[in-house]
């Protein structure tokens, strides 16, 4: 199929596109791996596209002791590739890894995925799972909006009006964590029937002290969801991981769909819980 008519402008500052989106029906695009398929299947009809891709400073990476952030116009195999993201936040290329195919991770961005509020996309459930944030440009200036206040539905975030996502912010990994991330998809590349990103925290005695864990394609925003309860105080040898993973299916909530049924994305819940926890304390053991 092919999209409806619609216009095009490309601006040279976030002023200048700021004032473009003000318009009725004027849309952003990035890296438009999520928005052109949907102009092609005109499951959206925007009557202009506003090209961000001419707008300096949107394209870089900045790590620092607190975490990383990631600029608006970083794709995603840039992110991948860049080894000081990896070893502040682990996360970000394990996730990034798992995005699709290389032709999209070599167009796509970041930030436009985490936009786009897809509940299957890898890095939204990254950004919860961290406890990242996203930097808003507004006509007032800029906001800085945590990620449980901006995904309010699939697809959907709490921003409104003209605005541009200029960046997202990962926190660091805290000392002494671990992390995993591992998806099930019927064919690699494919939208996820399920996946799991976790994070393991040992205390000073390398016992158990913090377990936490996202999913994708679970619920209809991302979740994150505190699976501690089930292994708090033991050492990693002495962690029963299956009991979190069994914790961790009576706390999602999953629809079934054309590719899986709600009780077998519950069943991947559990393995992949299991499989990625024990994978992150093992690293959180050497950090």
């Amino acid at each position: 199929m092919k999209p409806a008519p619609f216009g095009y402008a490309d601006p040279t500052s976030l002023d200048e596109a700021l004032t473009l989106l003000a318009e009725d029906g004027a849309k952003v695009l990035a890296g438009g791996q999520s928005l052109l398929p949907l102009l092609s299947m005109r499951l959206a009809s925007p009557a202009t596209l506003v090209d961000i891709n001419r707008i300096p400073g949107l394209d870089s990476v900045a790590v620092s002791g607190d975490g990383v952030r990631v600029g608006a116009l970083v794709r995603h195999v840039d992110l991948l590739h860049h080894a000081e993201a990896a070893r502040v936040q682990p996360l970000l290329a394990r996730a990034t890894a798992n995005v699709a195919h290389p032709a999209i991770r070599n167009r796509g961005t970041t930030v436009g995925s985490i936009a786009h509020a897809d509940p299957s996309g890898e890095m939204t459930s990254v950004l919860a799972l961290t406890g990242g944030s996203v930097t808003v440009a507004t006509p007032g200036g800029p906001q800085t909006v945590d990620w449980a206040d901006f995904f309010v539905g699939p697809l959907e975030t709490s921003v409104h009006g003209p605005a541009v996502v200029t960046e997202a912010f990962f926190p660091a990994l805290p000392p002494r964590s671990g992390t995993a991330f591992e998806e099930v998809s019927r064919r690699k590349g494919d939208y996820a029937v399920c996946g799991a990103g976790v994070t393991v925290t040992l205390d000073e005695d390398s016992r158990v002290s913090s377990v936490r864990a996202a999913y994708i394609s679970v619920g209809l925003v991302p979740e994150v969801h505190d699976l501690t309860e089930a292994v708090a105080g033991r050492t990693v040898a002495e962690a029963d991981w299956s009991a979190a993973a069994d914790l961790a299916r009576t706390l999602v909530d999953p629809d079934g769909d054309l590719h899986a049924s709600a009780d077998y994305r519950r069943l991947l819940v559990g393995v992949l819980t299991e499989r990625t926890l024990a994978r992150a304390a093992e690293e959180a053991q050497t950090r």
